[in-house]
């Protein structure tokens, strides 16, 4: 698949999808994201880091330091009760957006 543009306020829906599975690190979240999207969105830290610390400050993420599987320090991410509550919402509004969208292009004219 063709990489493409995250649109705003997706990256945060998938950092809770990606975190929904359990703990990761940074680069770990932004290979998740990359896997189960097949390539078309590749967060870069740019990205990817204010996000989490927006997520983390709002309640929604947790972080601990930890070792790598290479065994160096990280910081890991685990989703919260919060989170799990703002991945619902956020997931059910998403469908709605894309059922949306399909009923439109779909139709004539």
């Amino acid at each position: 698949m063709a990489q493409v543009t995250i649109l705003q306020g997706t990256l945060d829906l998938l950092i809770l999808k990606a975190l929904s599975l359990g703990e990761l690190h940074g680069l770990g979240i932004a290979r998740r994201i990359e896997q189960v999207t097949k390539g078309a969105f590749q967060p870069g830290p740019g990205s990817l880091f204010p996000a989490l610390h927006r997520l983390e400050h709002g309640g929604m993420v947790r972080s601990e330091f930890g070792k790598s599987e290479t065994r160096r320090d990280a910081k890991y991410y685990t989703l919260t009760k919060k989170g799990r509550r703002q991945l619902k919402i956020e997931s059910d509004e998403w469908e709605a957006v894309v059922m949306a969208m399909r009923l439109a292009l779909d139709s004539a004219g």
